[in-house]
């Protein structure tokens, strides 16, 4: 997976690590895999247009323009992952639960400042956890499934795209020093949010060290 050296995995800023064994785990069950991925970029697209009118006290230019460029994104995503599901025999349910992306929610702090400043902060967390599962699902599936190592490998650079929007919409908009304070406080929680999530064929599951 080519990358200019700075945008390679390893200096992703994550404080967790997820190892192959975890994409090997989750690609034994491959169409409850992409439901869950589904209802991500559906939940994500549905994020960003919703963003799109918190802008902050200070109106910030290209506001509208990012934030609808990001949902026009990640509605083609929705929309290549449900092809895939669908020529696999696979249908999306009507439910569906992400324990991973509620937790990070819940330090979404009250107030017009603080809160644009951490749904801004939550949403680069999630695209940034995202990219790096994307990119060892796209290692695991290799040598087993071709056409999700080639889809998921496709969709690292744009998660990693995303995540360096929303981050730096969160310094431009609270000021570098405060954002990037906040953003060492979410990697921390993130770290420990993942370790305790279950098991299971999802983007955002735990993985058990064995």
């Amino acid at each position: 997976m080519p990358q200019h050296k700075s945008d390679t995995l390893d200096t992703l800023p994550l404080l967790s690590r997820t190892p192959i064994e975890w994409g090997c785990a989750v690609l034994a069950d491959p169409i409850a895999l992409l439901i869950d991925h589904a209802f991500l970029e559906k939940k994500a697209a549905n994020n960003a247009m919703d963003m799109m009118t918190r802008w902050p006290g200070e109106w910030l230019p290209g506001w509208v323009e990012t934030m609808t460029n990001v949902a026009r994104d990640e509605a083609a995503h929705l929309a290549q992952v449900t092809r895939i599901l669908t020529r696999r025999g696979g249908r999306l349910c009507r439910i569906h639960k992400n324990p991973y992306a509620n937790a990070l929610r819940t330090m979404v702090r009250k107030g017009e400042i603080g809160d644009t400043l951490d749904r801004l902060l939550v949403s680069a967390m999630i695209e940034l956890r995202s990219c790096e599962r994307f990119s060892v699902l796209a290692e695991a599936a290799r040598e087993v499934d071709a056409e999700l190592a080639g889809f998921y490998k496709a969709l690292y650079t744009s998660e990693l795209g995303h995540y360096k929007v929303f981050l730096k919409l969160a310094q431009k908009g609270a000021g570098k020093e405060e954002a990037d304070a906040r953003w060492q406080e979410m990697l921390e929680a993130e770290a420990r949010i993942l370790a305790a999530q279950p098991l299971g064929p999802r983007i955002h599951s735990g993985w058990v060290e064995r």
